[in-house]
């Protein structure tokens, strides 16, 4: 990324960096298709990550490194997770596991000497499963879904030999956690016998595995070579062991299968020559796989250590290098998007690279099209590792003489003047709902999983009643009770159908709060965000309020996980009346329901705390969890409204404005007795 770039390029790329990145985790975890491969994910999620190193206070609260996966959207039952089920960070050189240890140390203040040993296994290519039991039976499997909900594939895993169906000497709740898989030679069968019977082929293990597993018929799976092998645990209602190693041994004397590549690791250099093992090896083991995978082997420094975002700080996946190949840029399509944006992609004659079939790839933006001086008919590099999101990494043919791309100025959909803002790298469709490709992007964000969830209103409703023009806004997806008649007498809606899609509107008249908040498509605000803004405004009205007062944005930048990016447009869009307008509309339907938090109700919930100077005893992220376990909620900056100032060695200007407002201060270890007190002498 360019030294150059400003803080405004930096908001915008990350911007596009979030939304790319969910599209591909919706193609890889919901759909099991995904577009290209993992060297051009990781490249997109290391640009994310280095972008917000650099421009902390840029820091999304939607972005990929906070998200989870994607919401199941199949046909399957959906579940709630006792525990989510995390993604991990990725490591990509010698140094950046070696900084990883280094983060673990610095946030456990440990001393330079102090060993931290880690767990090493190969990182298996396959789809994520939760295995539950109580008292020694398997009750529950689930996919990971999107980390907090899940798929039920239960009747699917009882199909699949490595996996027991009761357990013996075992606590009476085990959450085991591992990979479905498919061996390269079983999938190289399974891809023969479906091709002769004119069956679906599929792109790589992973994919069959995925499509096999998250089947409605447990008979297509039970004929289907799965395995699993174990990683981890989930929800337990009795430690077992004190270290990872001894836990996974544990699990394997129960009867999962663990990798035979486990080991021990009490040195960087140990850790390291492990990887290079592995990574030497792979081509010759029976499955794919895409890295290897360290944990902190102490289990209660993972429990301090606990997560941010997505991922856990105690484990880090080291990826492998990734992999290229060479291909032609055939064609250049313009895709507009529910905001308006306008994304370039490329059409390539298909090639293989590791193993997946790669034909079309993201060009970004109309500057990544620039840079690279791509043109129709060049001849480029395209990258992956993994099996996720290719990547053009360079134009082999730039100098050849050829008709140069002209990036268009007006919307392909609506013909509306298309323009990027002055700073913005995105060029927008300056449409808004007269534009039928963001009319349609709007409501089905707003009806998807993600969002409110109406079962039954798919892509092909949304675009019939849009064209009946019952469709605007999201407001009157809740009156097409209206045109019940109407619609009975359309082709393919019976009764019943036309029953079942009214009652599922029906339903969701009372909405999850961030849901909702986040079906709106506030630029920005993903469902994490949704979820940091209820848990401090509790409703959309207090947040309303809270972005049209005075001085609201600097309140709502206050907010832990929300920066002034997000700020300002929940500012832009609550200013705006069209918007203000459009969501009364929409609250005269509906009533979403006031967020509730779990933490525990005490002496400080509801109040806002802000942290400042050197912490010595704690992380700054371990000081605000345990604010957020006390129902209180941590700020970013001191205001009339802070009740609450903890100031270590080193603290400035808040501590200097906490006074000046006459706001209470506390040392760190005055906060520590504070957290005590509320939890009956123990902070964990």
């Amino acid at each position: 990324m360019a030294e150059s770039l400003t803080e405004a390029d930096a908001a915008e790329r990350l911007a596009w960096l979030a939304a790319e990145i969910a599209r591909h985790d919706k193609l890889y975890h919901d759909q099991d298709a995904p577009e290209a491969s993992d060297a051009q994910y990781d490249a997109l999620v290391r640009e994310n990550r280095e972008l917000e190193a650099r421009f902390p206070e840029l820091v999304r609260a939607d972005s990929p490194s906070k998200r989870l996966g994607a919401a199941p959207t199949s046909a399957l039952a959906k579940v709630p997770h006792a525990r989510p089920m995390l993604s991990l960070d990725n490591a990509f050189s010698d140094e950046e596991l070696a900084e990883f240890v280094s983060r673990v140390r610095r946030f456990l203040a440990l001393p330079a000497d102090e060993p931290i040993a880690l767990t090493a296994e190969p990182k298996i290519d396959g789809l994520s499963c939760s295995l539950r039991y109580e008292h020694g039976q398997l009750v529950l499997a689930a996919t990971r879904g999107d980390g907090a909900v899940g798929e039920d594939v239960t009747a699917n895993v009882r199909t699949i030999r490595d996996i027991p169906q009761s357990i013996v000497a075992a606590p009476d709740v085990l959450e085991v956690r591992g990979e479905v898989y498919m061996s390269k030679a079983d999938f190289a069968a399974l891809n023969a016998r479906q091709e002769a019977s004119g069956g679906k082929v599929f792109a790589n293990p992973r994919n069959a595995a995925a499509g096999s597993l998250r089947q409605k018929d447990p008979g297509i799976t039970a004929a289907r070579p799965l395995r699993f092998y174990a990683h981890g645990w989930g929800e337990l209602s009795e430690p077992l062991a004190a270290m990872q190693l001894l836990a996974m041994k544990k699990l394997g004397s129960l009867g999962f299968p663990i990798s035979d590549l486990l080991v021990r690791c009490d040195t960087i250099e140990e850790a390291l020559a492990h990887y290079r093992k592995i990574e030497q090896a792979r081509a010759d083991l029976p499955y794919d796989i895409d890295g290897v995978v360290y944990k902190v082997g102490r289990l209660d420094w993972q429990e301090r250590l606990g997560q941010v975002g997505r991922a856990p700080r105690w484990a880090i996946a080291r990826k492998f290098p990734a992999e290229k190949a060479e291909t032609t840029l055939e064609a250049i399509d313009i895709q507009v998007g529910r905001t308006g944006k306008l994304t370039p992609v490329g059409r390539l004659k298909p090639v293989g690279v590791g193993g997946v079939m790669v034909a079309n790839v993201t060009l970004h933006n109309r500057d990544e099209i620039a840079r690279l001086g791509l043109r129709i008919g060049d001849r480029v590099r395209i990258q992956r590792a993994g099996d996720v999101i290719p990547q053009v990494v360079e134009n082999l043919t730039r100098d050849e003489p050829r008709k140069p791309y002209v990036f268009p100025d007006h919307c392909p959909m609506c013909a509306s003047e298309a323009v990027a803002e002055e700073g913005e790298v995105d060029v927008r469709c300056a449409g808004g709902l007269i534009c039928p490709a963001q009319r349609f992007e709007r409501l089905r964000h707003f009806v998807s999983r993600g969002a409110l969830d109406i079962e039954g209103l798919g892509e092909k409703s949304l675009v019939e009643f849009i064209e009946l023009g019952w469709l605007h806004s999201p407001a009157d997806i809740f009156r097409l009770h209206n045109h019940r008649d109407e619609l009975l007498g359309r082709e393919g809606w019976k009764e019943k159908s036309v029953d079942n899609l009214l009652a599922a509107i029906e339903a969701k008249r009372r909405p999850d709060g961030p849901r909702f908040l986040f079906g709106l498509g506030i630029r920005h605000v993903g469902i994490v965000t949704a979820r940091d803004l209820l848990k401090c405004f509790g409703t959309i009205d207090g947040l309303r309020r809270a972005a049209v007062s005075e001085g609201g944005e600097a309140e709502l930048s206050s907010v832990h996980g929300v920066g002034p990016v997000v700020a300002e447009a929940l500012v832009d869009f609550f200013h705006e009346p069209h918007n203000r307008e459009a969501l009364d509309d929409l609250l005269s339907e509906v009533t979403p329901a006031p967020f509730v938090s779990d933490a525990r109700q005490t002496e400080w919930s509801g109040k806002t705390i802000v942290f400042t100077g050197s912490l010595e005893t704690m992380s700054r992220d371990e000081a605000k969890e345990q604010a957020e376990r006390l129902g209180a909620r941590s700020a970013g900056s001191v205001s009339a409204k802070t009740d609450l100032v903890v100031a270590g060695p080193g603290a400035g200007s808040k501590l200097k404005k906490a006074e000046e407002l006459g706001i209470r201060v506390a040392t760190e270890e005055e906060w520590a007795k504070i957290v005590a007190d509320a939890f009956g002498g123990s902070p964990k």
